[in-house]
């Protein structure tokens, strides 16, 4: 265990080396830090430091830089999260709720994260497989061909046109669309097929072909739907970090242009608390240079998806921290609103 001391003095460290970018030695440390002890005092905490793995050298100056160890322990047990100002949070507000359906809140989103974090933000649209059915519309379009038009509580609407092996009246179709909400609003997608299975059963012989067709159709829509999407912004902010990554950033935007590896780094959406991946503790090599901070997202206090910033492991951790959690905060605020 660190004493209260060699906390304060790494702390110090990440503060200035993330507001700097250059190496923090000792005598700058005094300076700039009421530490109460000599620079030689600092010294033998930056060696002690150094011995346990929490700092570095990187090369023959005399300063030192925060390992990814060193930031671990920074963001575990030294950063608080930063508060947004009550401007900031005004903006935010403002800023995503002109939003005008699902994918304009999820494109609001992403140019808001990278734009308040100076980040590569990434935001995963909220899952079928964790959302409820708020509506299931049917409307005729001809006598046997039929629109259904199913909405979710995260504002997703999903349509699908429906032909069917027989003409279906008006009074039939109205009939449907009563039996099948009352049954399914307000429930989750993956109780829907034992919530229909016997509903054709209801009906009239001759409508039960199309009663059948109308929910695979329903059903199918579950299972094309389940593929996860997200959404990818501000990548041009990682060239504000060239000497952050120790060849190139090739390796970081080679990772980020795939799908599958960015929703292993957000993580599962059951856990919604801020998450903060740092350096090696991401699988994918290409990403051993950057720190991902992430949050879940939803309505009605449930995570249904999630939505994080990528960067250079010298980030702002407080700030950005804060900037995820109020912008996952409005989001889920929008969306049960919506």
């Amino acid at each position: 265990m660190l004493s209260e001391r060699r906390l304060q003095v790494l702390r110090a460290i990440v503060q200035d080396y993330v507001g700097t970018e250059e190496p923090v030695g000792s005598k700058a440390l005094t300076e700039r830090h009421s530490l109460g002890v000599s620079p030689a005092t600092v010294r033998n905490d930056m060696a002690a430091l150094e011995d346990e793995g929490y700092i570095a050298q990187p090369h023959t100056s005399a300063g030192r830089i925060p390992t990814d160890k060193g930031y671990r322990l920074f963001v575990d047990k030294l950063a608080g999260v930063k508060p947004m100002t009550a401007p900031e949070r005004r903006a935010i507000q403002n800023f995503l709720e002109g939003a005008v359906d699902l994918d304009d809140v999820v494109a609001r989103t992403v140019r808001l994260l990278a734009q308040l974090t100076r980040q590569v933000a990434v935001v995963q649209y909220p899952s079928l497989t964790r959302s409820t059915v708020r509506h299931v519309e049917l409307l005729s379009l001809a006598p046997a061909r039929v629109m259904l038009v199913l909405i979710t509580d995260t504002g997703r609407v999903e349509q699908r046109v429906v032909d069917c092996p027989a003409p279906f009246g008006e009074g039939s179709l109205a009939d449907l669309r009563a039996r099948l909400n009352s049954r399914v609003a307000n429930r989750r997608f993956a109780d829907v097929p034992s919530l229909v299975e016997d509903l054709p059963e209801a009906f009239e012989h001759e409508d039960r072909g199309t009663v059948s067709t109308v929910l695979s159709t329903l059903l199918e829509t579950l299972v094309e739907e389940n593929e996860e999407r997200l959404m990818i912004g501000g990548t041009a902010n990682l060239t504000r970090f060239g000497h952050d990554f120790p060849l190139t950033i090739r390796p970081v935007l080679e990772a980020l242009e795939e799908q599958v590896v960015l929703l292993k780094l957000l993580g599962e959406a059951q856990d919604p608390g801020v998450t903060v991946r740092i350096g090696h503790e991401n699988a994918h090599e290409g990403l051993n240079s950057t720190s991902v901070v992430s949050v879940g997202y939803g309505s009605g206090g449930e995570a249904v998806a999630k939505l994080g910033v990528v960067g250079p492991t010298r980030m702002d951790y407080p700030g950005t921290m804060g900037a995820v959690r109020a912008v996952a905060r409005y989001v889920g605020q929008i969306l049960a609103e919506s």
